[in-house]
Order: structure tokens, then C-alpha cells, then sequence
């Protein structure tokens, strides 16, 4: 090869690494690779849930992407309307109005102004593409601070997004309505509000803008925090949650995620590695994690098996659970998490982890439904559940639940997420009341160890025989039962 071509060659190939380095944002949740889009569950279900709830939290661990990976990416597709192909959140067909804050000027500078912009002298290396940078007005008082980002938007038109902080107090977020506020870091709650009201529309007309909130919860379990938690609950309700851990984050390696949680006080680990807050005495089951998370493995046929039932028209729930005998050892290996379905989709869902296996309901089911006025027990059993009644004995219960946590003898698969998203966040309030919020499969957990596992039963040898026919013919290699 001559040198003109070799020269040729080069340059190519740095105008492929400009092109690369000034489109960032088109290297995020890539199709296929170590990092691909579909391992990233918790930032898809973030934005996903844009297109129907206009409040969002992103209750999250250090390093999982919150800020970069959802809030900044979110916003920056809403600025230039270049949305991916395989976008599920809401779109805007036209230009924005934006802010974005955080704690400080120095915070917003260094945080939510570099992910998007890049370093000033470089602009267009962050998530915002930099031939989508129109102009930006610096703000007086702080060095190399941004006050004010125009972006084009894809309809030809100027997405406008402001930088404020927390700092400047609740005056500095009065003003007109905005389509998006991204709130990075818990707001005071005075700031929380007045923004809040910049996204709602009075006047009649287009919907509401939306509202992305991104944070650790090092403050613990606060006004908002709790609102979110609670409302959450409810599927009319304008707000959603959205936790995500460590083991969210595949870009995290085994190795850096030690390095991280060695590094860490142990009193901020939950809240830094899993985005818990932090409950001091008012946690019901002060156990550590890593003494029950384990990963899944095939349940042996030989194990009996039962499940706890918890129904409600807003979530059902059912965990599963089966017993080694020769240690006593309960392992919870499966669960289901709906709201607003009738019995018959949750009696299907349930049978289908196997038809034979017993349950134990809340003995409240006996009543009447609010909804249809049918006996829910009943109801259920004609479905075709093999259910009983559970002892409801919530004291003597958790007593219950808390000696084999503590003892080695309940363990809980990994990939329970909903289990462990409701035990983070179990606890008494300072009354020393059990608060009733994001409890079910808690409440399941109860009703199985009380009652459940006397009821426990193995699999029949005909489906085990059924079982093995279908695997070993190849037309059938799933699970049943």
C-alpha cells in the first residue's frame, strides 16, 4: 500500500472516530453485545412506562446508569425527536420545553451539563449529537456553567432545555408550563411541587408533560419517597417506580461491583448498591441479603412443593415454595405479580406453574369481593386451585418468617425480584405499626411458613413421567410443573 492510500486510510478512519465520538448517543442499547439493549430490563421498563404514567422515579443504586443511561438519554431523544426504532416511551412531534436539575450549579455542571453536552471546549461528545447543538448561553456567577441548551428537533424547529439547581430555591422553578422536568437527585419537597405544577396543563388543551425523577436514596425513607411508593401501588395513579440494583447493570463486572461495595460504609451499602433507603430500626427482617439470595437451580422432583396466595384487585400475588426436608429448608423459587385482572387470568397464570401443586390463601378471601360480590375463595377454587386457608397470624407470622432468615432455613432464588423489591422496603413506622403498602409477597411469605408448608406436596409420578416423555422426545423442552 503507497502512502497516499495509507494517508487516505487514516483519514477515514478518524472521521469515523469523530462521527462515532460527536453521535454517542447512537452506541446506547445496542441490538446485540455483552451490553445489549434487552439486558437492560429496569431502563427499558422506565421508559416504557413514560407513555403512561406522567411521574416516574427511578429509585436506583450508584453506577447503574440513572442519570446517564435514563434520565439524560430519555431527555435527549425528547430535545432532537430522534427517536430509535424500538422506543417505547412517549414521543414529542415537535420542539421542547425543558429543564433539568440537581442539588448544586457545581453538581449540575459536572453531572447533568457533561453527560449531555460533553466538556465545554468539546461540545457534542455527550449524549446530545453535536450536529443537533444549536447554541448555548452561558450562566453568570459559575465558571463554565450552562444556563440555557437549544437543540434541534427533528420537525425543524428549537428544543429549548434550561439547567437549574436546588440551591437557587423554589422561585427559580416558578415560571410557564414545561413538557419535561428531569429532577436529578431528591428535590426539596417545596421543589418537587413547584415543578411539578410547570408539567400540568390547566388550560384544557394538549396532556400533561412528564416528570423524571433519577436518584439514590441516601435520605432514607422521606415524604417522597413514600409517596411514590405508596402510589405506586394504585394503577390509576400518575406515578410510578422503578428500582434498580447492581445486578441491573451488566456494564458492571463482578469485580468492580466488590470493589465498590468494600469501598462503601456499611451503613450506606443497601442504599448505594441496591437503591434502598434506608429503614435504621424500622426494617421488619434485618437480614442481610447475601445470608439468603441464591442463585436458581432445578428444583429436585422429590421436593414437595406449595405456594401462598395474597389477592386484590390493585396486585395478586402467589410465591412459591419448596421444602428440602433433610435441612428443613424452605427455597421460595417462583412468583407472580398482577394488578387489575380478573381471578381467571391469575387462576391460569398460577396453574401453570403446576396444576397440582396446593396453595394457602388469606383467609380474609372468604369474604366478598368488592368488585363482583363472589366468595374470592370459592371463586378461585372453582377456577381449578387446590387452596386452602392460611393462619393470618401476623405477629406470630413474621416471628415465624424471621427465625428461618435468620437461621439459614429460607432461602429465595435470585431472580425473585418483585420478593426482594417488597423486602427492602418492609418496616414499621415509628408507631411500631407494619405499614401496609408494596407487602404482598411478604404477606404470601407468611402464609406459606405458617401454613403452607404442612400442606406441601410432590409432584405426582405421572407428570414427572409426563414431564420426561416430552424432554427426552425433544417436542417439549420447557418446564412444567
Amino acid at each position: 500500500m503507497n502512502l497516499q492510500k495509507k494517508l487516505k486510510l487514516l483519514e477515514l478512519l478518524e472521521q469515523k472516530e469523530l462521527i462515532k465520538k460527536y453521535n454517542a448517543i447512537n452506541s446506547y442499547f445496542p441490538e446485540k453485545g455483552k451490553l445489549r439493549r434487552e439486558l437492560y430490563t429496569k431502563h427499558l421498563e422506565f421508559f416504557s412506562l413514560g407513555k403512561t404514567k406522567e411521574q416516574r422515579l427511578a429509585l436506583a443504586a450508584n453506577r447503574i446508569g440513572k442519570s446517564e443511561g435514563m434520565g439524560g438519554y430519555e431527555m435527549t431523544l425528547h430535545l432532537t425527536g430522534d427517536y430509535p426504532d424500538w422506543w417505547p416511551g412517549r414521543r414529542f412531534n415537535k420542539p421542547i420545553q425543558a429543564w433539568a436539575a440537581g442539588d448544586t450549579n457545581q453538581t449540575v455542571r459536572d453531572i447533568i451539563q457533561l453527560k449531555l453536552l460533553g466538556a465545554l471546549h468539546d461540545l457534542g461528545s455527550g449524549l446530545i449529537p453535536k450536529d443537533k447543538i444549536h447554541n448555548i448561553t452561558r450562566k453568570s456567577g459559575v465558571a463554565d456553567s450552562v444556563d440555557t441548551i437549544y437543540v434541534k428537533h427533528k420537525s425543524g424547529g428549537i428544543s429549548e432545555l434550561a439547567l437549574k439547581s436546588y440551591d437557587q430555591k423554589r422561585e427559580a422553578f416558578q415560571g410557564t408550563k414545561k413538557d419535561i422536568v428531569w429532577l436529578d437527585e431528591e428535590p426539596p419537597e417545596e421543589i418537587y411541587t413547584e415543578a411539578l405544577l410547570r408539567t400540568m396543563d390547566t388550560s384544557g388543551g394538549a396532556s400533561n408533560g412528564i416528570m423524571m425523577l433519577t436518584f439514590t436514596p441516601l435520605r432514607g425513607m422521606t415524604k417522597l419517597v413514600m409517596a411514590f411508593l405508596n402510589e405506586s401501588e394504585n394503577q390509576d395513579s400518575p406515578k410510578a417506580v422503578v428500582t434498580a440494583t447492581w445486578d441491573n447493570a451488566p456494564h458492571l463486572s463482578d469485580e468492580v461491583k466488590k470493589t465498590l461495595w468494600d469501598s462503601l460504609p456499611p451503613f450506606q451499602r443497601d442504599a448505594r448498591s441496591k437503591g434502598v433507603p434506608q429503614l435504621g430500626s424500622g426494617a421488619i427482617y434485618p437480614v442481610p441479603e447475601t445470608d439468603f439470595v441464591v442463585d436458581d437451580f432445578k428444583i429436585p422432583d422429590h421436593w414437595p412443593k406449595s405456594y401462598g396466595l395474597d389477592v386484590g384487585w390493585n396486585r395478586t400475588a402467589c410465591a412459591w415454595g419448596a421444602l428440602d426436608r433433610d435441612s428443613d429448608t424452605l427455597y421460595l423459587y417462583s412468583e407472580y405479580y398482577r394488578g387489575q385482572a380478573e381471578p381467571s387470568i391469575h387462576a391460569e397464570a398460577i396453574k401453570a406453574r403446576g396444576d397440582w401443586i396446593p396453595g394457602v390463601i388469606d383467609p380474609a378471601a372468604r369474604g366478598r369481593s368488592q368488585k363482583d360480590g363472589n366468595q374470592l375463595l370459592q371463586n378461585y377454587i372453582d377456577l381449578g386451585l387446590k387452596l386452602d386457608t392460611a393462619f393470618n397470624g401476623v405477629e406470630s407470622g413474621i416471628y415465624e418468617v424471621w427465625q428461618r432468615l435468620s437461621t439459614g432455613r429460607l432461602k429465595v432464588f435470585r431472580s425473585m425480584s418483585n420478593f426482594l423489591f417488597e423486602f427492602r422496603l418492609y418496616r414499621r413506622d415509628e408507631k411500631g405499626r407494619i405499614v401496609k403498602e408494596n407487602d404482598h409477597l411478604m404477606d404470601c411469605t407468611r402464609y406459606l411458613i405458617m401454613t403452607g408448608i404442612e400442606k406441601c406436596k410432590t409432584k405426582p409420578l405421572e407428570v414427572v413421567k409426563k414431564v420426561e416423555y416430552y424432554t427426552s422426545s425433544g417436542s417439549n423442552t420447557g418446564w412444567l410443573g
